[in-house]
């Protein structure tokens, strides 16, 4: 069973390593569907055309933190379940 997740992509670094200040784009958020927080990152990681950098860090709950590099930079990911429940069509 899949569960619907929220990713928290905060930018942290531009391509030339300067860190990503007070920039009101440099958070975003996505949600993603997937059976368990690492899974969604995988699926995002491979969705969003980047490169996972070192390992997912899960924690409890359903709850997950990953770094990735894209080709503006380097970014966080925060994944944690949906307050929302799956709309079934």
């Amino acid at each position: 069973m899949n569960i619907r997740f929220n990713i928290e992509q905060r930018h942290l670094t531009d391509p030339s390593g300067k860190p990503i200040t007070n920039e009101p784009s440099a958070v975003t958020f996505h949600v993603c569907e997937a059976e368990t927080a690492d899974e969604a990152v995988r699926l995002f990681v491979r969705t969003d055309d980047a490169e996972l950098i070192g390992n997912i860090l899960k924690f409890p709950g359903f709850q997950a933190v990953a770094t990735v590099r894209k080709t503006n930079g380097v970014y966080t990911l925060q994944v944690s379940p949906s307050s929302s429940n799956m709309a079934t069509l």
